[in-house]
């Protein structure tokens, strides 16, 4: 008759519960009456068991932070598991802090703008030009008219005509604002 679970535990310094993992791992095997032989258990505890570890966290790894130019690295798949290690998935969480943090810095410096208020802008630039180019021939068409010695009149709506059909041109253009 052997030692009980909890006792081979007070025996090996191990709790009861690393016992009953290591036999239903099959690392130690108990007598039929459920006790544990101490000079075999410790036999096969040894060999079938790895050397302990100092610790359960790996030793840090050095990441290079990419520039903000470069997309964020995704997630580089693990080894047999096929998702993202906790350690990869930190290095993930950490560039995009970084990069997040630096276009923060470029917007207090004033490198960055607001792009909805940019498109307002340049709306309204192009609007207010637009309202110029069409105010055009009723200031220049009599004096053209009077130069040439063509009618004031046929000259202006020649000039409206002409310089609707080029703002309709322009306006068909479809710049992308990416």
């Amino acid at each position: 008759m052997g030692l009980s679970i909890r006792a081979y535990a007070r025996h090996r310094g191990v709790s009861d519960t690393a016992v009953h993992k290591a036999i239903r791992a099959g690392r130690i095997t108990p007598e039929p009456d459920g006790t544990l032989d101490p000079d075999r258990a410790d036999r096969e505890w040894a060999r079938n068991s790895e050397e302990p570890r100092n610790g359960t966290r790996k030793p840090a790894v050095k990441v290079a932070v990419p520039q903000a130019e470069e997309p964020a690295p995704g997630p580089v798949p693990s080894g047999a598991g096929g998702g993202t290690s906790l350690l990869q998935a930190r290095t993930v969480n950490e560039v995009v802090k970084a990069q997040t943090n630096k276009v923060r810095l470029a917007r207090l410096k004033g490198e960055l703008v607001d792009r909805p208020q940019a498109i307002a802008h340049v709306f309204k630039l192009a609007r207010t030009e637009r309202d110029a180019w069409l105010n055009w021939p009723a200031r220049i068409s009599a004096q053209l008219a009077a130069r040439l010695g063509a009618d004031p009149h046929a000259m202006h709506v020649a000039l409206e005509n002409a310089v609707r059909e080029h703002l309709q041109e322009l306006g068909d253009l479809r710049p992308r604002v990416d």
